[in-house]
């Protein structure tokens, strides 16, 4: 009898190859059967006739560093198919860290990731670890409801070493970098996945200083990667969202890293993946960026752009971040009510005309995701709705400049109003990198190109600013289904995309595809009926912090490792998730 069997459906293996119709037998948590028809008996049957049967989405961008030492249920990522993640990127982490010196990695991430420092102080067993190896170690005593991985990270590396030095962005010394290189070793040869770095002057602690190792040197990125051994070099490189010259420009562009980044990886042998995304300022660089891969893959090097499948999105609403949180008269008038009272407050027309027309207060922290509210202002001909159901490929006339157009109202009028919507729980978007013309064209193109890999999910992170965790669930929504405005892309692979792609980029490969031998690692999905829901604020982080959920329906199982983790887009308690170690 076997422990699993999950019959009829079309099975989309992760491998490229045609979709075809079988059973899938399932036993101790590994695919051990697959045929037409098994007809021996089994303790769960899983009737997957009318669904597709694929991988379960292995994820290798999102920040839940902090969120998996107190939560287990790791949501967003379990509500939208991922069965695997990975963790550590940007150059931000936890570990190593000496005790009692945790602050400056709080500010840190707080400041890069928008999580909120009060959870990650009350949250998070301070002391539980000093090095990376302890940092794993304890994960190791955590269950989950998928499985984890982690890269260490450059930030909390050279803060480690080089204390204020490292933070302040000053040269590592010979000695330092010599130690630097030998922990990331002892990382590698512990379990984890890589080691992540960020080139950004937009990176920046809550503080507002770049995060550590913005500016370092070749030098020391070539130690590091060769002391790895194993594993995925990642990286943000200098001008991925632009040249940033109200901070004081960017010291690069990408395509001049793409460069670097190649001498990296010929001279320690490392993969490197690093974001790849349009901007506006440069609308076709990206293509360059590819170009160049192209031609130094071709010389040896093992560069793997990561790329997104739709928009970042921006989000704005009353019970987040939006474009009047720092006027004056709405932190004097309305910004502590709780929100029923807010909206009521805020239709009174005096209180209207009292917060759009007055100044706006800087933030304390020049770091903070509340230092660039400006940008709302400044993006409503790029600013969409996010009410259900969500149309991530709009024309420019469904912006919020184009419908104040059609009103014959002012943009910023239009705004407040609209984030009044439906007792102040609406929902809209900056549809920023990736949306530079106003479609999705590059999007496709980017995942088209055979040395890219697909991420940028960011789950777990920017909890109050962005929730792009359903990205996994739009390539096959939009681009796979539903895509109106331009061609699509097939479902095998897409599918190979979001697992066995990823799975293989990092060296897990015991999963990533529907093999006999391979993890029972999956997803069974009603395409049809399958949809990103409307994202909302839920507020269950520790220290009575909020973040933006954002759950897809039409999974209609999720297995991890064998056991079934979702049934029917609900929760069935199951924890079978644990670190993965490389």
């Amino acid at each position: 009898m076997h422990d699993i069997v999950i019959r009829g459906g079309t099975i989309v293996d992760g491998t490229g190859a045609d979709a075809y119709i079988a059973d899938i037998a399932i036993n101790a948590g590994v695919i051990t059967h697959i045929a037409p028809n098994i007809s021996e008996e089994a303790k769960q049957v899983i009737n997957a006739a009318g669904h597709i049967v694929t991988p379960g989405w292995v994820d290798v961008h999102t920040h839940y560093d902090g969120q998996v030492t107190w939560d287990e249920d790791l949501e967003p990522s379990a509500t939208n198919g991922v069965t695997t993640l990975v963790m550590g990127n940007c150059g931000v982490g936890f570990a190593p860290v000496r005790p009692g010196s945790e602050a400056p990695l709080i500010d840190i991430m707080e400041g890069v990731e928008d999580i909120p420092g009060s959870a990650l102080v009350e949250g998070m067993p301070w002391g539980a670890w000093e090095s990376f190896p302890e940092y794993l170690d304890f994960l190791d005593t955590r269950k989950f409801s998928i499985d984890v991985g982690t890269q260490i990270a450059h930030g909390a590396l050279r803060f480690y070493v080089m204390g204020e030095r490292g933070t302040d962005n000053e040269d590592a010394t010979p000695a330092e970098i010599a130690e630097m290189a030998q922990l990331t070793k002892e990382a590698m040869e512990a379990g984890a996945l890589g080691f992540s770095t960020s080139r950004t002057i937009g990176h920046r602690s809550l503080s507002g200083s770049p995060v550590p190792g913005t500016f370092a040197a070749e030098e020391e990125l070539v130690a590091i990667a060769n002391a790895m051994g194993r594993g995925v070099f990642e990286a943000i490189p200098a001008g991925t969202v632009g040249a940033l010259e109200a901070l004081g420009g960017e010291k690069a562009k990408p395509v001049e890293e793409v460069m670097m980044l190649a001498d990296v990886s010929r001279k320690s042998g490392r993969p490197i993946t690093f974001t790849t995304v349009q901007i506006a300022e440069d609308i076709d660089h990206w293509r360059d960026v590819l170009n160049a891969v192209s031609a130094e893959n071709a010389n040896g090097a093992q560069l793997r752009p990561q790329v997104a499948p739709r928009a970042v999105t921006v989000m704005t609403s009353l019970g987040t971040y939006h474009m009047f949180m720092r006027k004056g008269a709405y932190l004097r008038e309305v910004a502590h009510l709780p929100i029923p009272e807010r909206v009521k407050a805020m239709r009174d027309p005096a209180m209207k005309e009292a917060i759009i027309n007055d100044r706006s207060v800087p933030s304390e922290n020049a770091g903070s995701m509340q230092a660039v509210v400006g940008l709302y202002a400044r993006a409503l001909n790029a600013t969409f709705s996010l009410t259900f159901p969500i149309n991530y490929e709009p024309l420019r006339e469904e912006s919020v400049v184009g419908r104040a157009k059609v009103l014959g109202v002012s943009p910023e009028s239009l705004m407040y109003d609209l984030l009044l919507e439906n007792e102040g729980t609406a929902f809209y978007a900056i549809f920023g990198s990736n949306f530079a013309k106003g479609d999705l064209n590059a999007s496709r193109e980017m995942l088209l190109h055979p040395d890219t890999i697909t991420g940028l999910s960011d789950a777990g992170a920017h909890v109050s600013f962005i929730c792009d965790c359903s990205m996994p669930t739009f390539h096959l929504t939009h681009w796979v289904r539903d895509r109106s405005r331009g061609e699509r892309l097939p479902l095998e692979s897409t599918v190979r995309k979001l697992t066995k792609n990823n799975a293989d980029l990092y060296g897990l490969s015991d999963r990533g595809s529907l093999e006999v031998g391979k993890r029972a690692d999956v997803n069974v999905i009603n395409l049809d009926k399958l949809t990103i829901q409307a994202p909302f604020v839920r507020k269950d982080l520790p220290a009575g912090g909020s973040r933006i959920l954002q759950p897809s329906t039409g999974y209609a199982a999720t297995l991890v490792n064998g056991v079934v983790t979702r049934l029917n887009d609900a929760d069935t308690g199951e924890r079978p998730g644990r670190l993965v170690r490389s």
